[in-house]
């Protein structure tokens, strides 16, 4: 190539522009002569398959259509295709017709040449079905760990005769359970691990977090309720064992056999952990990983390449995954999908038909470093509420110093004393952190009432420290969003406690509130959380090449978003949910110009998380289409750009599934 070059350095090489063509034009002989040399076998090249006929080794645009990632995968292997031997064993030669023919007939990437020969595939057996599961302990057994898993189980023995065992019943009365699949699933809980440096585990009984553990316990519970086959790891050593175990080769090139399982849910320190110990293996696990993840992860910090070069930084992003691949606590992210999980409450059989709702306030908080600089605010309360605690006893001068001593405090209590406390408190105190936690949803199935602190400015990666680093852009308005926007009052007050006459007019309407009914949204109970995770396992599929046929087409209500406004915006403000999945449906020049009623003087297609989209000017419209479709976002948006928008409808109190999604 560099001979190539110094031949013709000195032809017209004053423009720039022309010097540039030249040096493209070199690239693709010297391509050419090196196919060539090996063979023939170069673009476009007329090359002899194995029974003599012929074909042509190039795509049209009507050839590549429902094989959105063709391309990219092609541009991948022209740079990596010599990283594994395993890539030269099927043919693979660094030209591009070996590329092509591996990506269509080995990774399924590309579509097959027409002139290629017929290979029957064999077709794949239907596995045994799913059968509903109403032994915990047999779940109990997988969980040997009594120290990693003694807080899980007791949160399970709780709700299991109570919650979960009538909820699985409901559904398969409704017949919503029938006819499943049966999928093989390993569970990696990195947080558990002892590399992980956490000992969220071991902390569980001594006002340590317990977010993760609550989702984590109500996801393997639902797995194995549902009927699947589960492999529970909680440390390296056990994972690398069970993947071992299962016979995975090391190498980045499908495997001949079945893979052994059909799905992992892992979380972030998991994903590391999982990629040091398979190696080149980890590629192929990638597109079965749905990753929890609790304050989610856009599409700006997931795509690696795009992350480095716009400074989207952050040491949890940069995976490459389908973003619906990640899973959140909460609705926040439709980037993402929600996972959630159960809120823990008597049933009303159950409840205490003779509690008094006194005028007793309970602070959600059990870390003393939560209550630092809360003294005013809770002073103001005491004004009007007898103010109670359960806060890790610790009985030093710093803990006398931060507790007021009007406070009650009951110390660590166990989930059955909780519950009782909150059925006698009528207000449950938030302290500003930690945000998007259970306990106030929680406190509201209970029947208390939320008092919520504003942020103004919101809170974000920009002005809070606890942000940084996370691969996301949102902006917190308070405490728990949740709360705030999809339940609001009478059971959320979301109030500016620095602001005194705003917080004492705020106490006063609520201490002459009577009893407030519980409240408890369909998709965080037993069977809303069943429901979403049966319909996910069975339907979402990201190692299929061709386009997602789940969520239904039926579901889809394209619309035009103003400039500088996401879709997750535009589609929220009529009602509806941003719906990633449809973006591959209308990343269109004849999409933009049918929805916006215009007609597009040119196009591009492009790397951001903007398009599909539309730049108006005055004389032009251009039309902006999504060149990878890992970068396909609601959250984004542009200053001069308008953007069109997949939005869906969503089932009333289950938003992760549309109403065609059963």
């Amino acid at each position: 190539m560099t001979s190539f070059i110094l031949l013709n350095r000195n032809e017209e090489g004053t423009d720039s522009q022309l010097l540039k063509g030249k040096i493209l034009d070199l690239s693709k002989r010297y391509v050419k002569a090196v196919a060539l040399e090996k063979g023939g076998r170069g673009v476009g090249k007329i090359i002899p398959d194995v029974e003599g006929s012929y074909g042509k080794c190039s795509y049209t645009d009507e050839e590549l259509t429902g094989f959105p990632n063709c391309m990219k995968k092609t541009e991948w292997m022209r740079m990596f295709w010599n990283s594994d031997k395993c890539y030269g064993y099927h043919g693979v030669d660094g030209t591009d017709c070996s590329i092509f023919l591996y990506l269509s007939e080995v990774e399924k990437w590309c579509p097959k040449f027409s002139w290629r020969p017929k290979i029957s595939i064999p077709i794949k057996q239907s596995g045994p079905k799913a059968i509903i599961q109403k032994d915990k302990n047999i779940l109990f057994a997988m969980m040997d760990n009594p120290e990693k898993f003694r807080w899980m189980k007791m949160r399970i023995s709780r709700m299991w005769d109570t919650l979960w065992m009538p909820a699985v019943e409901a559904l398969d009365q409704r017949g919503e359970l029938s006819g499943r699949e049966q999928k093989k699933i390993l569970i990696h809980l990195g947080l558990l691990t002892k590399e992980s440096g956490f000992k969220i585990a071991e902390k569980a009984f001594s006002g340590g977090p317990l977010g993760e553990l609550v989702q984590w316990a109500d996801i393997i519970t639902s797995l194995f309720i549902l009927g699947h086959d589960i492999s529970l790891s909680y440390s390296t050593h056990r994972l690398t064992n069970l993947l071992r175990s299962k016979g995975i080769a090391k190498s980045s090139c499908p495997t001949d056999s079945n893979m052994p399982f059909d799905v992992v849910y892992i979380d972030i320190v998991g994903l590391k952990q999982m990629r040091k110990s398979t190696g080149g293996v980890f590629n192929q696990f990638k597109c079965m990983l749905r990753v929890i993840d609790t304050f989610g992860t856009e599409p700006a910090f997931n795509a690696e390449h795009y992350a480095k070069a716009t400074g989207h930084r952050s040491s949890w992003g940069k995976w490459n995954l389908v973003p619906r691949q990640f899973m959140t606590m909460f609705p926040h992210t439709p980037d993402n999908s929600f996972m959630g999980f159960v809120v823990e409450h008597y049933p009303p059989a159950k409840r205490k038909q003779t509690a008094v709702r006194q005028q007793r306030a309970l602070v959600y908080g059990k870390d003393l470093a939560m209550w630092k600089d809360a003294s005013r605010y809770l002073n103001t309360i005491h004004e009007k509420f007898e103010i109670h605690g359960t806060v890790f006893q610790n009985e030093t001068v710093q803990f006398q110093a931060a507790l007021p001593s009007y406070v009650r405090n009951h110390g660590i209590v166990n989930g059955t004393r909780i519950q009782q406390l909150l059925q006698e408190t009528k207000l449950f105190i938030g302290l500003g952190f930690p945000y998007e936690g259970p306990a106030p949803l929680e406190a509201i199935a209970n029947g208390c009432i939320f008092l919520n602190p504003s942020f103004d400015p919101p809170k974000n990666a920009k002005n809070t420290k606890f942000f940084e680093g996370k691969p996301t852009q949102r902006a917190f308005s308070s405490q728990h969003p949740y709360a705030e926007m999809f339940i609001g009052k009478p059971h959320v007050w979301t109030v500016n406690i620095y602001n005194r006459a705003e917080l004492e007019g705020a106490l006063q309407e609520i201490s002459n509130i009577g009893t407030v009914e519980p409240l408890l949204p369909f998709e965080y109970t037993c069977e809303g959380m069943l429901q979403r995770v049966s319909v996910y396992v069975q339907h979402q599929d990201y190692c299929s090449s061709a386009l997602p046929t789940w969520p239904p087409l039926s579901a889809l209500q394209v619309m035009t978003a103003d400039d500088d406004v996401s879709c997750k915006k535009a589609c929220s403000n009529l009602g509806l949910v941003c719906e990633p999945s449809f973006f591959h449906h209308i990343n269109k020049k004849s999409a933009i110009e049918e929805h916006f009623a215009t007609t597009c003087s040119s196009e591009e297609s492009v790397e951001d998380v903007y398009p599909p989209a539309l730049k108006q000017g005055r004389f032009r419209n251009k039309c902006y289409l999504q060149l990878t479709d890992i970068l396909f976002s609601c959250a984004g948006s542009k200053t001069g750009y308008r953007r069109l928008c997949p939005c869906r409808d969503f089932i009333h109190g289950q938003v992760a599934l549309c109403r065609d999604c059963l």
